[in-house]
């Protein structure tokens, strides 16, 4: 049984904006463009949707909905770096990230063991951390697939999780309205509302066959999610790539103290070589490789320490020296990162006319 959550940043762009000025906390703002230019907002506070102000509405509607909308043109640089630390976070409990957008993205945590392995902890902790360290609120979304996940994570909105047990998956979805299903939109969902289809129970006594006949090759996955049954496994970002530096020595190194003594030359060849990287590159983890005499080698890593002090790859050492306490022939010191220049990642609304 697989553990999904689901991070959604609550009103990203937004609530970066306000964490940057706490005067605009209690107003109404939206990140967006001028109204005299055919402006679209991107997204916009909570306070502002108590207006019936949305993303993707024009600028000049919002406003006159809300007519002290505070309308703030976008920083995506600012907001790429808020997405970068808030994708750090994520790599502490998992490798296993999938980014939906900057600002959201699924974490299988199956194999994690932070909290005993309680998702639901791991899950508060990550946004905890996001509140602590990024200075905004997310909301989040547990359940055993990424259907009933991503659903989850709307349900306790702002600055809220809500749990799907596996136990509780067939009471859920017999009540879950089947416009929350992903695919489901206005057209669709009027379609359902006149065959008396409301909720996913409803949906549920229609066959496969029935539905694909009413909606095409949609039919058999409206059925599949009708049960919350969705296979689909969290797929890391494909791009995320290493970087190492090594050396064989001519002579065996005999033991760890001599070992540890080419720790600071490796290393300053390794900061030279990351110096070239672009800044589109985020680091995740740091890892020390040892080859020993007879050819065995092993490799150790961790979750990255900031700064990539000396230290931390001695710890690291010591780890790998005591798997086999032989001599050693080659050492290796490198960290792994992602690309976070992916169009994954890119802002699902074409930003604003300036």
């Amino acid at each position: 049984m697989r553990k999904i959550v689901h991070v959604d940043a609550d009103s990203f762009y937004a609530s970066i904006e306000m964490r940057d000025d706490p005067s605009l906390r209690h107003l109404p703002v939206a990140v967006g463009g001028k109204s005299d230019r055919r402006g679209v907002i991107a997204t916009c506070n909570y306070v502002a949707r108590s207006y019936g102000v949305r993303s993707a509405m024009p600028t000049a509607h919002a406003l006159r909905l809300c007519p002290d909308l505070v309308v703030i043109p976008g920083t995506m640089e600012k907001y790429r770096l808020a997405a970068q630390q808030i994708r750090q976070i994520f790599y502490r409990y998992t490798d296993k990230v999938q980014p939906l957008s900057l600002d959201e993205a699924y974490l299988d945590v199956t194999d994690c063991l932070a909290y005993q392995g309680s998702a639901t902890l791991i899950a508060r902790d990550i946004r905890r951390a996001i509140a602590v360290e990024v200075g905004v609120t997310a909301s989040a979304g547990v359940a055993p697939n990424k259907f009933l996940a991503k659903v989850a994570s709307d349900l306790n909105k702002p600055d809220g999780q809500y749990v799907i047990p596996p136990e509780d998956v067939d009471e859920f979805v017999r009540k879950l309205e089947v416009s929350k299903i992903f695919g489901v939109g206005r057209v669709t969902n009027e379609k359902l509302l006149r065959l008396g289809i409301r909720t996913c129970g409803d949906l549920q006594t229609y066959s496969v066959i029935e539905l694909a006949d009413k909606f095409g090759s949609f039919g058999r996955r409206l059925h599949e999610l009708s049960f919350g049954r969705d296979d689909r496994e969290v797929i890391s970002d494909s791009r995320r790539k290493s970087m190492s530096v090594e050396h064989t020595y001519p002579e065996d190194l005999k033991d760890q103290t001599a070992c540890v003594k080419q720790i600071p030359d490796l290393l300053m060849k390794l900061r030279s070589r990351l110096r070239r990287v672009d800044d589109d590159y985020l680091i995740t983890k740091q890892f020390i490789k040892v080859k020993f005499n007879d050819f065995s080698s092993t490799t150790v890593e961790r979750q990255v320490t900031n700064g990539l002090p000396q230290e931390s790859f001695c710890r690291l050492l010591d780890e790998a020296w005591q798997r086999a306490q032989r001599p050693v022939r080659l050492m290796g010191l490198g960290v792994r990162f992602v690309d976070i220049n992916n169009p994954a990642l890119a802002m699902q609304i074409p930003l604003f006319d300036e």
